[in-house]
């Protein structure tokens, strides 16, 4: 994830949650909090507490972060953000706490000229490869509601489109054709499709090491007339440990609302 990337992503972040935007620079950005956001993030209990006791007037924090210190003047003061710091952590965790769903809108510049939107369903996904090894993949899958058509990579384009969380002046969106239940399974049958025609080399090794192991333990405890519990605990611990599985784990997804050429 590029620094770029992650200002794109706290901008709508922050805009989805109903937060003004004091300050939007190439390196920087400075938000103001809502009361519900800096209960999520600032970790302020006892203020919060304390308040709603006392009946006093709320003050929730603005906020500055800093996405590119080479072009943020000295003079800004702010909190450094990249991928993989706690804060970004933070805010990923966050987001997944806050809203498995939402719905954006394109922030299109048709200066007064009515425009339709074209609403598109988002799927983010984590495909898991698991046996005595693990690999995560991560897909964004982009389906438009009215001719079908699907998009990998969805995320990354929407990085790249202004959003807003309100319907922008002189737009208006069009129903879809397809219903979002049926896109869902039109989404998860493509990549169950994609699955089926990967690369399942891992999987034969695997069972190609679970087979060696068990030999092991059947020559551990062959002498036994009867095999007990002992063996039938650790059989199933070799199962749980090589067995090939490949699971689908959804982690958030949205109706996005594009322009006809946004995609």
């Amino acid at each position: 994830m590029q620094q770029q990337e992650i200002h794109n992503f706290l901008e709508q972040y922050f805009q989805a949650n109903e937060c003004s935007i004091a300050e939007n620079n190439t390196g920087y950005l400075t938000v103001q909090l809502t009361v519900e956001l800096d209960k999520e993030l600032m970790n302020r209990p006892f203020y919060w507490h304390y308040l709603e006791k006392t009946g006093g007037i709320p003050n929730p924090m603005k906020l500055t972060f800093i996405t590119s210190k080479q072009d943020t003047p000295d003079s800004i003061k702010g909190e450094t953000i990249y991928f993989g710091s706690p804060r970004l952590h933070q805010i990923f965790q966050s987001t997944k706490n806050l809203a498995s769903f939402i719905r954006l809108y394109e922030n299109h510049d048709h200066k007064n000229k009515q425009t339709a939107l074209f609403p598109w369903l988002c799927m983010n996904v984590k495909i898991s490869y698991k046996c005595d090894r693990k690999k995560d993949i991560f897909k964004s899958i982009g389906l438009q509601m009215i001719n079908g058509k699907m998009v990998d990579d969805f995320h990354d384009h929407l990085l790249q489109i202004p959003l807003t969380p309100k319907i922008p002046d002189y737009s208006f969106t069009l129903s879809p054709l397809i219903k979002p239940k049926s896109g869902m399974a039109r989404i998860e049958n493509y990549l169950s499709s994609t699955i089926e025609v990967d690369d399942h080399s891992w999987a034969d090794e695997a069972n190609k090491r679970w087979e060696k192991d068990l030999a092991l333990l059947n020559h551990f405890y062959e002498d036994e007339e009867k095999k007990n519990d002992s063996y039938e605990v650790e059989r199933k611990a070799l199962q749980e440990q090589y067995e090939p599985k490949v699971i689908i784990s959804f982690i958030n997804g949205g109706m996005f609302y594009l322009t006809e050429d946004a995609i």
